[in-house]
């Protein structure tokens, strides 16, 4: 097969191929075929050839679209390149892809030059402009003729494209892509979405993830067109849905509520709004439901070329949180710690198997294969009996449905009990004034780890918090043990990245919500609030009590802060590390009933068979707690224990390999552990704008009645 669009212009020389939403100007597929011919014509002349390597570094213009198609009609890899990147990241990627060109563009020239100058290797690859060029060393395409092509034959296993997994639990991996797993998961999603003939697809997302350039292979696989926004605008975007008649768009939640928010709802003309990149709240799956936004929430990672499983609404009405079943020829397996199949509802970790699964990670230098053709020496360590070890938790249930947890590495140990964050966050999800939650382990010299949670309050609430107190005449009582701010006083603010589209990048801006004034400093001004007067914006006390009457104690978070928006990464899912710091700078223990240090009281030795009560150290704890509090002194003590792994149970050697005073505990950093998946779809995963693709013709099992759930 040659490349797919010499083979659309045959089928459909006059069909709309391509809108630029900003004009409204449009491309026929004759238009984008004489296009794309002229420019790989030029590549041709500057020595560009098949099985090269064409990085790619330009905002989503038209003329972007246009190179993803002329890599494939030379034959060459397409290798997309992050504007957002810095010049050392991505001149690790230029390395790590051994690019044999970079095309920029005005914006990006200074980045490519810096990329290229910052790699290892003996010789730097040429920088090539889609724009006039400002420095010298840099070429412009358009400045040579375009030579004559003979468009070579594509195999199922050749190089389509390489992409780089988020790097936010590791080193960024290069993955590549063959045309066979990028077909293949187009025909896949077809019988899972449909597609229709006058389907137009609005892509927001940025063309150098997996959600952004599915859809631009897969309007050249269906005939259908292509609708391209140069950046993301909540505003923007949804009137363009109204203003094109669009029918299908990735986004991740973040987007997604924000449109909502800006529009109150989108154009009835949309059949599928796929969601990807992080979980979606079920408040919001609710709000699309009752406003008739036809959402699919969907699971998948670069190394599947964009979806795994997709839920229709129909499904999610009854099965909220779920991601739905695999899309068709996709194996997913829930594996133990020893790689063994769990029965249905048991989480472990999720596994994929499938046309669409990447072949493996470029690891090292290329070799030459049969006929002279280039491969690159792979990593297929994350593979196993089963397929891709994801890296992701999750469980599927008794009618094959997958609700994705968290990540592996993102798994709490706290006494030498396993905790799945996801769990804990669906609970405090369903309590009323909390949007959304993160949850982390935090280091701990008692327990290992503790479960902490930043919550995501709703409204202006984390940040009326802070102002609350101006007039409060009494201070709040249930403080952490160490002053820590009670309520995120400084809740983060947030801001958003507008260069690449679909990156919503919000960082916390605040410092700890408020320092002890040292000796000898001025004392604070008497009308001025302290942080005991701070409030925390959600009742805590029912907070705990809800989490209580749903969670084993020793999950129940001992550690919680209060923002407005979760600090993200460039790919839009929760910046975990981030998180974490908030969470030591101005989180506090929200039990009323936490009357001593870290997670809890200090491990009793186990007693032996026949021995009665328990360690002098738990004794004198007790009787701290019934001299401090005159009452109920004994159920305060008995919560605060019942939140706290039994110590009869817990091992000496917790599974982290700390010891039971906390020496040799690692730090928060050195826990992550390396990504064996990459960037997941929703679920939690890592590269949340993979939630890519444009609907097909629809298979009547598959689309459970209809996309519209009715």
């Amino acid at each position: 097969m040659r490349d797919w669009l010499s083979h659309r212009v045959v089928s459909s020389p006059d069909d709309t191929a391509l809108i630029r939403a900003e004009d409204g100007e449009a491309w026929t597929y004759t238009d984008l075929d004489r296009l794309v011919s002229e420019t790989a014509g030029r590549l041709v002349a500057h020595g560009i050839e098949a099985d090269d390597r064409l990085g790619v570094l330009t905002p989503p213009y038209v003329g972007t679209v246009g190179l993803v198609h002329a890599a494939m009609r030379i034959g060459a890899t397409f290798v997309p390149l992050g504007q957002e990147l810095t010049e050392r990241e991505l001149a690790e990627r230029v390395e790590r892809a051994d690019l044999d060109a970079v095309v920029c563009a005005e914006p990006t020239e200074d980045a490519a030059l810096g990329a290229v100058e910052g790699c290892a290797a003996e010789s730097e690859p040429p920088v090539l402009s889609v724009d006039d060029p400002i420095a010298e060393s840099v070429t412009a395409v358009h400045a040579v003729e375009p030579e004559s092509i003979d468009p070579p034959a594509w195999e199922t296993s050749d190089y389509l494209c390489i992409l780089f997994t988020s790097g936010t639990t590791g080193d960024p991996k290069p993955v590549p892509l063959t045309a066979g797993n990028v077909y293949s998961s187009a025909v896949a999603s077809a019988f899972r979405l449909g597609v229709h003939h006058e389907d137009r697809w609005l892509v927001s997302l940025s063309l150098h993830h997996m959600g952004g350039l599915a859809p631009v292979y897969r309007s050249a696989l269906y005939g259908t067109t292509l609708v391209l926004r140069e950046g993301f605008d909540p505003g923007g975007t949804a009137d363009d849905i109204d203003t094109y008649d669009v029918t299908g768009i990735s986004l991740v939640p973040t987007m997604l509520q924000r449109m909502l928010d800006r529009r109150g709802t989108l154009s009835d003309t949309l059949r599928v709004v796929l969601l990807g990149g992080a979980p979606a709240p079920n408040e919001l799956l609710e709000r699309c439901h009752d406003y008739s936004v036809p959402v699919f929430p969907t699971y998948g990672m670069t190394e599947s070329a964009s979806q795994i499983v997709t839920a229709t609404p129909r499904q999610t009405r009854d099965r909220l949180g779920t991601v739905g079943r695999p899309i068709f020829g996709t194996d997913v397996t829930i594996v133990d710690e020893e790689g063994t199949p769990v029965d249905p509802g048991e989480s472990g970790e999720i596994v994929v198997e499938g046309p669409t699964v990447t072949p493996g990670y470029i690891d090292g230098t290329d070799e030459v294969g049969e006929g002279g053709h280039r491969t690159a020496a792979l990593d297929r360590s994350a593979f196993g009996p089963h397929g891709l070890h994801t890296g992701d938790v999750g469980r599927v249930d008794d009618e094959g449905f997958l609700y994705v947890l968290n990540r592996l590495d993102d798994r709490i140990v706290t006494g030498g009990e396993n905790i799945e964050p996801g769990e804990v966050v669906d609970v405090f999800r369903e309590f009323p004034a909390v949007e959304d939650a993160a949850v982390v382990g935090l280091d701990d010299d008692v327990w290992g780890e503790r479960v902490s949670a930043l919550l995501v309050v709703e409204g202006d609430q984390a940040r009326d918090s802070v102002t609350s107190a101006a007039g409060a005449t009494a201070a709040h009582g249930d403080e952490s043990d160490d002053g820590a701010d009670a309520g995120g006083s400084d809740a983060g603010e947030t801001g958003d990245r507008d260069d690449d589209g679909e990156e919503i990048e919000s960082e916390s801006t605040d410092e700890a919500g408020s320092d002890e004034n040292e000796p000898g400093e001025n004392e604070p001004d008497e009308n001025e609030p302290s942080e005991d007067d701070v409030s925390p914006p959600v009742d805590e006390e029912r907070l705990v009590s809800f989490a209580r009457d749903r969670l084993a104690g020793f999950k129940i978070p001992k550690t919680v802060a209060y923002v407005d928006e979760f600090p993200r990464t460039v790919s839009g899912t929760v910046d975990r590390e981030a998180v974490r710091e908030i969470l030591r700078e101005r989180g506090h223990d929200p039990r009323s009933d936490a009357d001593l240090k870290t997670a809890g009281f200090e491990p009793a030795e186990p007693t032996e068979p026949g021995e009665s009560g328990g360690s002098d150290e738990l004794n004198e704890a007790t009787d701290a707690v019934e001299a401090a509090e005159a009452t109920e002194p004994t159920e305060a003590a008995e919560a605060t224990v019942s939140d706290e792994p039994s110590t009869a149970e817990r091992p000496s050697t917790d599974q982290t390999g700390s010891n039971e005073s906390g020496e040799g505990e690692p730090t928060d950093g050195e826990r992550g552990a390396e990504e064996t998946g990459g960037d997941v779809d929703a679920g939690g995963a890592t590269d949340g704008t993979d939630a890519g693709g444009t609907p097909d013709d629809t298979d009547a099992d598959e689309t459970e009645g209809g996309p519209d759930g009715t």
